[in-house]
């Protein structure tokens, strides 16, 4: 069951925390966005807990490469096939059409630093290892 919650806990926060940077960055979101942000920060703080012993720009390089590819599933789906034309690359130097390019796996990568915190200061302080009947009886 802390499972569960944790998931939904780390999802959550995925996506208020990716709504609010669009929003800051974009002026606007759109609800598929949140639900990518919350997809991707459960999949960050996954891969940055079996990863502890990684260094911290080889797990920033790996989340901003997941993170691309959640981005490039997701734009397929959102845009190519639903043609809801929620972001358009297609501009930008480097992109794989139009859903990804390198320049926001960059910026993915150097997003990865203050997330990684965050992710451990959860995993520390916030998320449930065990049950809170093994936690009464320590």
């Amino acid at each position: 069951m802390n499972r569960v919650r944790n998931g939904m806990l780390l999802f959550l926060i995925g996506c208020c925390g990716y709504s609010f940077i669009e929003v800051l960055w974009r002026k606007y979101t759109h609800w598929t966005m949140a639900l990518t942000g919350g997809v991707c920060f459960l999949l960050l703080h996954n891969l940055f807990e079996h990863c502890k012993r990684l260094c911290l720009w080889k797990k920033c390089v790996v989340g901003a490469l997941s993170i691309t590819g959640v981005e490039f599933t997701v734009g397929c789906v959102v845009n190519r096939w639903l043609k809801w034309d929620v972001w358009d690359y297609s501009h930008m130097r480097g992109n794989l059409m139009g859903q990804v390019c390198p320049l926001y796996t960059f910026l993915w990568t150097l997003l990865c630093i203050p997330v990684a915190g965050i992710s451990s200061l959860l995993g520390r302080f916030v998320l449930q290892k065990s049950s809170p009947a093994k936690l009464l009886h320590r």
